[in-house]
């Protein structure tokens, strides 16, 4: 009888100590507590739409006051050449715009959202006028061979600015309205195809296929994110991819930059392939680090559109890679808070039409810096909130506000439910 309780203690104390018990001499047991770790608050939906919101806000004024630097830097000796001597005429010009645009974009943001589903038409129509008139020699301004600009002498407007926010915005109250019925080939295309179709038409006459790719482009991300069906996004992606192709074919202007400014610049150095190559040999000489801000050789009248269109050429070659990769930052920052914003927006319009602006400010992101850096064909399409232009730029601030709206309505929206929740507490 002694032997097996002898026996028996030891494995009474394995087994107490397997279960987190430390024997201390034969009467006393030291238990060891392990304290749980407290678990991480999870942010309310009102606090993700602040923090989504402060993304959007900061990147798009970092992007716009940058912005102002590089105008001056790249435009200061074509404004001395072009404007009397004065070398600040493209920078003065700009912060003017980006005034406007800020406080444009700080109205739109106080505007519901909502409200653009009764704005969509008008603004769209509007642009649309303002379009054909631009396209008319006698009204509009050509420059480069494109009719994209209305001189009121004072300012001059580019009318397809104003059709990028007015067709994002029609696009998502259609989409929002037919719901489900979008999978229906008839839903599907009336009536954005005719609508589109037309404002297209628009952009080819004013020999603008960059921003004609941009309009299309952002409605056919939208019919995605509306939930279309995959083979009517693969048969209306085909057709477009087929349209392009025969543009650039049908029109030779478009075929020279196509097949000799773009797969063959060597060909033509001095002529169609000239401005591509010093863009190049402008990015290249930047090296890691730049030349240092103010000190580019291609503004000096090797690169044209300096200012503008090959921007990016200019902040490579003064900041280097590492100042490019700031600026691509800056840009995906933005981009990813309006997709946070389209995912929480409060209802199936919201999120249309985050996403659509998403796309347009996206899709013109992605040409510029291919057409700059080679990968894709030169279309004359800017940098969005950082080369100089007006328009593009009091535009696209009002494609901000309109995000801003969006979010402030979803955190409005967060606090609501956190406040009514706390009252049946």
């Amino acid at each position: 009888m002694g032997e097996p309780q002898g026996r028996a203690r030891p494995r009474a104390a394995a087994t107490a100590r397997s279960a987190g018990s430390v024997s201390v001499g034969r009467s006393a047991t030291l238990r060891l507590v392990r304290t749980p770790t407290p678990a991480r608050p999870r942010r309310s939906p009102a606090q993700r739409a602040r923090a989504d919101l402060a993304l959007l806000l900061v990147s798009a004024w970092f992007l716009t006051a940058f912005g102002l630097v590089m105008v001056l830097s790249a435009g200061s000796v074509s404004a001395a050449q072009g404007y009397g001597g004065n070398s600040f005429w493209y920078f003065q010009r700009q912060v003017l715009y980006a005034l406007a645009g800020l406080a444009v974009a700080a109205l739109v943001a106080r505007i519901p959202y909502r409200t653009w589903r009764t704005l969509s038409l008008p603004v769209l129509a509007g642009a649309a006028v303002l379009m054909f008139i631009a396209a008319h020699p006698a009204a509009g301004t050509s420059v480069y061979g494109a009719s994209r600009w209305i001189d009121l002498g004072v300012v001059t407007i580019q009318p397809s600015e104003f059709a990028k926010l007015g067709l994002v915005a029609f696009a998502a109250t259609v989409l929002a309205a037919k719901g489900r019925r979008i999978e229906q080939p008839g839903h599907l295309c009336l009536p954005l195809v005719p609508v589109v179709g037309a404002i297209a038409v628009l952009g080819i006459l004013q020999r603008d296929l960059g921003t004609t790719v941009i309009l299309c482009g952002a409605v056919y991300l939208m019919l995605f994110v509306a939930g279309a069906r995959a083979r009517h996004l693969a048969t209306v992606g085909l057709a477009g991819l087929l349209g392009v192709l025969a543009l650039i074919v049908g029109e030779e202007y478009r075929s020279t930059r196509f097949f000799e400014a773009w797969l063959d610049p060597r060909s033509d150095p001095s002529g169609a392939g000239y401005q591509l190559i010093q863009g190049l040999i402008a990015i290249g000489s930047g090296g890691w680090t730049g030349l240092g801000l103010g000190s580019s050789r291609a503004k000096w009248d090797f690169l044209p559109n300096a200012h503008s269109d090959f921007i990016f050429a200019v902040i490579a070659e003064e900041l280097g890679l590492l100042g490019a990769i700031v600026v691509l930052i800056a840009f995906g920052v933005l981009l990813l808070a309006g997709v946070r914003i389209a995912l929480h927006a409060p209802d199936g319009f919201g999120r249309l039409l985050a996403a659509g602006i998403v796309a347009w400010i996206g899709l013109q992101t992605v040409i510029n810096l291919g057409a700059v850096t080679g990968l894709l064909p030169i279309t004359g399409v800017p940098l969005p909130l950082v080369s100089f232009g007006g328009t593009a730029l009091v535009v696209t601030l009002a494609g901000v506000g309109v995000l801003a709206s969006v979010a402030r309505a979803r955190a409005h929206e967060g606090r609501s439910r956190s406040s009514a929740g706390a009252g049946r507490g």
